[in-house]
């Protein structure tokens, strides 16, 4: 692969995360802020960008959403492939719960 290819890559799934999340956030915020794991300053930001921002923000080439998990548990609870997966689904997100938000520094 390219480093073009990546760059293009990157551009495009920045542009559809922030078009998600954006979306999410004007849609129903606290559900946004759950599932997105962000904070509700995160989300302000969110909400008030404009598309011209958005585009911006997405031509970056460093990926802008990232893994808000980083135990093997929550990942092998999402990844479970067994025949009750919903029940593994579900206590991933109450662990998700208990994390903390990302905040910007």
């Amino acid at each position: 692969m390219k480093s073009t290819d990546t760059y293009n890559d990157i551009k495009e799934v920045n542009l559809a995360y922030l078009m998600l999340a954006q979306s999410m956030v004007r849609g129903d915020r606290p559900a946004a802020i759950f599932r997105l794991g962000i904070s509700e300053e995160i989300a302000d930001i969110l909400h008030r960008l404009t598309p011209g921002q958005v585009l911006k923000m997405a031509s970056s080439d460093m990926l802008l959403c990232n893994f808000r998990f980083d135990d093997t548990l929550l990942i092998d609870l999402l990844a479970n492939h067994e025949r009750d997966r919903g029940v593994g689904h579900v206590h991933a997100a109450i662990l998700a719960a208990g994390r903390p938000v990302e905040v910007m520094a």
